[in-house]
């Protein structure tokens, strides 16, 4: 009775297994992965390359360790009447061959490794531009210094074909950054400011992300790298330096009185021409919290946990003086209960609903 009941236990322990980590190699596949194997710059593709030598490398060492084990197995298997094999115990020969070979691969792969880091410096385009990205618990703040200290958030804007100079600060904990499909992952540690220089050559829209575990939200603090030709980032810095607008929509208006007052919300976010002179104003230092300047010109919230705003989604379009549609409005959502969609962050607001739809009815307009 035994028996098959063992049995049965026997096959389902090596089903699941196979199971669980198929699971895991197709949680890879989705649409939306971003992938070191789709390089859209020359940092990304030298570390590509580096990874296809190293694959090539190991795939030999893998074959011919297996096939010569595989061999020794059916040669040298045990049979009747088989006299004892010949012991090679202290066989000068054999010993230095696999000592050998291995050293050869390894140095192979240390030189491609070397050759790669070399190549990561030496990286060329029209110009340079520089950008300062913070770490933050859970979010990225981009800070471009050469162009009147723009300060944004969730996405990094680009031009193509220019050397982008990263200087990477964190006044928490250690994050890393990386964008797979343009370059590389780069600590970023308190105290201990590092730089990357990476270029993309790939108009488009790209997935980043904090590749090192930074507590409870690590998963929810990714971006986005946007690369506009050099004409369109003109146009984009050009909107960006310029003070927000201040919307003649009574419901807007109604949504800016509450962010200056009763909301509480210039406590952690700044907005230049409402409680900001600028960019620089020293206000900006101490706040904890996004500046929202234009914010009605960004789609992704708090790390990209939601998103809003983007081309064609009417989801937040304020329809007789309400969101027309609270259940896909993220930015309605999000102002409705934060913890909800993102436990453990600092924002604290207490706002009713009507409040709400005058928030993103101002959110909406920063433009």
């Amino acid at each position: 009775m035994r028996m098959p009941l063992f049995r049965g236990m026997k096959r389902w322990a090596m089903i699941i297994p196979v199971v669980f980590l198929s699971s895991l190699l197709f949680a890879a596949c989705g649409d939306n992965s971003p992938s070191i194997l789709n390089p859209t710059g020359p940092v990304a593709s030298q570390e590509a390359n580096l990874f296809w030598f190293t694959l090539v490398v190991a795939t030999i060492v893998f074959v011919a360790v297996e096939g010569w084990l595989i061999f020794s197995i059916v040669r040298f298997r045990e049979r009747p009447n088989t006299p004892q094999p010949k012991q090679i115990q202290g066989n000068n020969t054999v010993e230095i061959i696999w000592t050998i070979v291995p050293s050869l691969f390894l140095f192979a792969v240390l030189a491609g490794t070397i050759y790669t880091m070399f190549g990561l410096q030496n990286i060329t385009g029209n110009g340079r531009l520089e950008v300062k990205a913070v770490g933050h618990q859970w979010w990225w703040e981009f800070d471009y210094p050469s162009l009147h200290n723009i300060v944004t958030a969730d996405t990094l804007y680009i031009p193509q074909g220019t050397v982008i100079q990263t200087d990477l600060v964190s006044n928490n904990v250690i994050h890393s950054f990386w964008v797979p499909s343009i370059t590389g992952k780069t600590d970023v540690i308190p105290g201990h400011d590092n730089t990357k220089l990476f270029r993309a050559d790939t108009l488009g829209e790209f997935r980043g992300e904090c590749a090192e575990y930074c507590g409870t939200q690590h998963a929810h603090m990714n971006f986005s790298v946007v690369v506009l030709t050099q004409a369109e980032f003109n146009v984009w810095a050009s909107g960006q330096q310029q003070a927000a607008l201040s919307s003649t929509d009574t419901l807007a208006q109604q949504g800016q009185k509450i962010f200056k007052g009763a909301g509480g919300c210039t406590a952690c976010h700044g907005i230049v021409g409402v409680n900001l002179t600028s960019y620089t104003d020293p206000k900006q230092a101490g706040l904890v919290g996004p500046n929202l300047t234009h914010f009605g010109s960004r789609h992704l919230i708090a790390g990209g946990v939601l998103e809003w705003g983007r081309p064609g989604d009417t989801s937040c379009d304020i329809v007789n003086g309400k969101v027309n549609d609270p259940a896909n409005c993220g930015i309605y959502q999000w102002l409705s209960d934060t913890y909800k969609y993102k436990p453990g962050n600092d924002m604290v607001i207490t706002v009713t609903p009507a409040q709400i739809n005058e928030l993103v009815a101002y959110l909406e307009s920063l433009k």
